[in-house]
């Protein structure tokens, strides 16, 4: 069994050059967008799993699969070269299912914000004949910021309660002034 920092070092090594042999070594048509997202080397450095995401279609998907399999052999080789271990780890290319499923959780949590907002709104949940605009639920890419409504502008700060509060008319912050300047 190897030691966990050897292990990482490996794993960085490999993603490193694999990533490099696909993006300018490989020369095939079916090479697409292909993003190597992480590696992980086994405890005995026999077999490393590497996950890989495709930017695009199912097709391009299906594309890249036949690529790396066909490929597979060459980018081991290319691997081994930089490796400084007695074996070579067997490369065992896996998709990366976890950007969809990142996807899918954020507009699950785009479309549950947006339903709140017309609940606040309206005082009551949208019905099911009302479906949320796609475009509603997608948003802004900042969701901290809320709209004010009309009777929420009492509550916004101006310069002109900021002059009501300093009496003596000077700017400075009162406490704040330095030593020998009294």
């Amino acid at each position: 069994m190897a030691n966990p920092r050897t292990i990482a070092k490996l794993e960085a090594r490999i993603h490193e050059r694999a990533a490099h042999a696909l993006e300018f070594e490989v020369r095939d048509p079916r090479n697409v967008l292909v993003t190597i997202t992480r590696v992980e080397l086994s405890n005995d450095l026999s077999h490393a799993k590497i996950f890989y995401s495709v930017l695009g279609s199912k097709s391009e998907r299906s594309k890249a699969e036949h690529m790396l399999a066909s490929a597979g052999g060459f980018i081991q080789r290319q691997v081994a070269r930089v490796l400084e271990t007695r074996k070579v780890p067997h490369l065992h290319w896996i998709y990366d299912e976890s950007i969809e499923q990142a996807q899918e959780l954020d507009s699950a949590i785009r479309k549950a914000l947006e339903r709140d907002r017309i609940i606040a709104q309206t005082g009551k949940p949208p019905t099911d004949d009302e479906e949320i605009a796609p475009e509603a639920a997608e948003g802004d890419a900042d969701l901290g910021d809320e709209e004010l409504d009309e009777g929420d502008v009492d509550d916004v700060d101006t310069d002109e309660d900021d002059a009501d509060a300093d009496e003596d008319g000077d700017d400075e912050p009162e406490g704040d002034t330095p030593p020998g300047r009294a």
